[in-house]
């Protein structure tokens, strides 16, 4: 019998499409519902650690985070945050010592404490100083060799530079890293996130069996948000008339350089913004829409780099996560028809 493959079976034919996403942790994957959140870690001992936590009810929230564009920043941030957390939870349990009882009572102290504010605030200070620095000022840096400073009259080559450099060091970016053994697994769990998505989504059981049929890749993928970030980044720069700005204000030198370096970062909260309306609001709502797919292919192709094909107890790890997610959510639901039969 052909024994059938990770990626055998494509991204199509699901049955439905779920709201639950997730991402790949140290030796685990979190996935993230509507009601909760769970992160499931492969210990020393071979054991798998899951801890669930909820999230706020979205009546809770300011109105004003629901605002289109604005919805995306804060879901962006939100995301990074729970990111932050589930990655702290799973460094505790995944190193931990199974011989040592002084290491698993500090593994759990830290997963239900989590970052404390010192750590946080340097380890996003870290990441956005070198996001910002590769991203945002490598490109800038590259097209000003090419063309000089950026004005009016070159603006649209200036631009067209600047993205396909930014899109150059991304691609290098995820596929130099993924050379690293540990990335290698981390990307291998984030297969494993889409492949047990792509169960749940065809409704067959959830079993390691069953989600290694399916492919690595998923349309709802943040890979897909990054790149195309990078599109709508080159048309929000094409709009927005920073050249002539640099020009009528008489900019010259570094400082030219340095306002157009800090309208890019400006410009950031309406880029991702911008990109989470085309790739989850509006790719969400019409996925068989062959416009949608044609928008989407690139990142199903960036897709490529940032996933791996998964073991199988990576497998068992998504696929935990996703089940203590999903079980809130139906016991919730169960509970709400009771009472409205009770009523």
């Amino acid at each position: 019998m052909k024994r059938i493959g990770a990626d055998d079976i494509g991204e199509e034919g699901e049955l439905f499409a779920t709201h639950i996403g997730g991402a790949a942790t140290i030796e685990g994957v979190m996935m993230r519902g509507r009601l909760s959140w769970a992160v499931a870690v492969r210990r020393p001992d071979g054991d798998i650690y899951v801890e669930e936590h909820d999230l706020a009810p979205a009546c809770d929230r300011p109105a004003w985070t629901r605002l289109p564009i604005v919805r995306g920043c804060a879901s962006f941030v939100e995301s990074m945050l729970l990111s932050y957390r589930a990655l702290d939870i799973a460094s505790a349990h995944a190193y931990e010592d199974e011989d040592s009882e002084a290491s698993v009572e500090r593994g759990e102290a830290a997963s239900q404490a989590g970052f404390s504010g010192g750590e946080f605030a340097l380890s996003v200070g870290i990441g956005l100083v070198v996001g910002v620095g590769l991203f945002v000022g490598l490109p800038v840096l590259a097209a000003t060799a090419a063309l000089g400073p950026m004005t009016a009259e070159n603006s649209l080559g200036w631009n067209l530079i600047e993205a396909a450099v930014r899109i150059a060091l991304l691609i290098a970016y995820v596929g130099g890293v993924g050379l690293i053994p540990d990335m290698a697994r981390l990307y291998g769990y984030h297969g494993a996130e889409h492949q047990a998505i792509h169960c749940f989504e065809h409704g067959l059981p959830l079993t390691p069996e069953n989600a290694a049929r399916f492919s690595r890749l998923h349309v709802r993928c943040g890979t897909a948000f990054l790149v195309m970030t990078v599109a709508v980044a080159l048309i929000v720069h094409a709009v927005v008339p920073v050249g002539a700005a640099t020009d009528s204000l008489g900019l010259s030198g570094i400082w030219r350089n340095l306002f157009v370096l800090a309208s890019r970062i400006a410009m950031v909260p309406l880029v991702a913004g911008a990109s989470y309306e085309v790739t989850v609001k509006w790719a969400g709502a019409h996925p068989d829409s062959p416009l949608v797919k044609i928008a989407l292919w690139p990142g199903m192709q960036m897709q490529r780099l940032t996933t791996r094909k998964a073991e199988g107890g990576m497998l068992e790890c998504a696929i935990a996560a996703l089940q203590r997610v999903d079980a809130r959510e139906r016991a919730v639901l169960g509970d709400r028809k009771d009472e409205a039969d009770a009523a």
